[in-house]
């Protein structure tokens, strides 16, 4: 795997972390407990910080990364996954902040300074438009994003079963390589 340090900042892994080898972390990324980085993501925290938390997985392809901090933006925009997120193929989540209990569908492109609440269930090729908030409780599909509906129950259970479906896969993949 390439996990690669950037201005003397390096990735920092809890432990059970499972990142495959063929993704690449760079600089200011810090991984909770049983996170898992799937094929082909790319976590650049150069410029700013990435926080994911734990339980959460990030699928294949996905793009993780940040906007540096400036005089007309004294914080940037730093990435901040919470726990139990699970972020689906080709996702593009760039200086936004995700809440506990979420699912991004496929593809969906998730922009600066927006907020996803807890439990939440975002449609695949979604766009979340920068600055916008995403309440806690619904379903959220489109381009620009819109409100569906309220989540049913069986969804928001299954917004936690779905994390940790992914713990299970990344400790079956963990004891493949010993």
């Amino acid at each position: 795997m390439a996990i690669r340090s950037y201005k003397d900042k390096f990735p920092d892994l809890a432990e059970h972390c499972y990142i495959d080898a063929s993704s690449v972390l760079v600089g200011d990324v810090k991984c909770a407990e049983h996170v898992s980085i799937w094929p082909l993501v790319a976590a650049r925290g150069d410029v700013n910080s990435i926080q994911i938390g734990a339980r959460t997985n990030i699928q294949d392809g996905t793009v993780l990364h940040v906007s540096r901090i400036s005089e007309a933006n004294p914080q940037g925009f730093p990435l901040v996954i919470g726990a139990d997120v699970t972020v689906g193929h080709k996702c593009m989540l760039h200086g936004c902040i995700l809440g506990n209990r979420i699912l991004v569908g496929m593809g969906a492109i998730i922009m600066d300074g927006a907020i996803v609440e807890d439990d939440v269930l975002i449609g695949a090729g979604t766009l979340v438009p920068p600055n916008k908030t995403l309440k806690s409780g619904y379903l959220y599909k489109g381009n620009p994003v819109q409100q569906a509906r309220p989540l049913k129950e069986s969804e928001v259970a299954f917004l936690k079963q779905s994390a940790l479906n992914y713990v299970k896969l990344k400790d079956e993949y963990i004891a493949e390589t010993k």
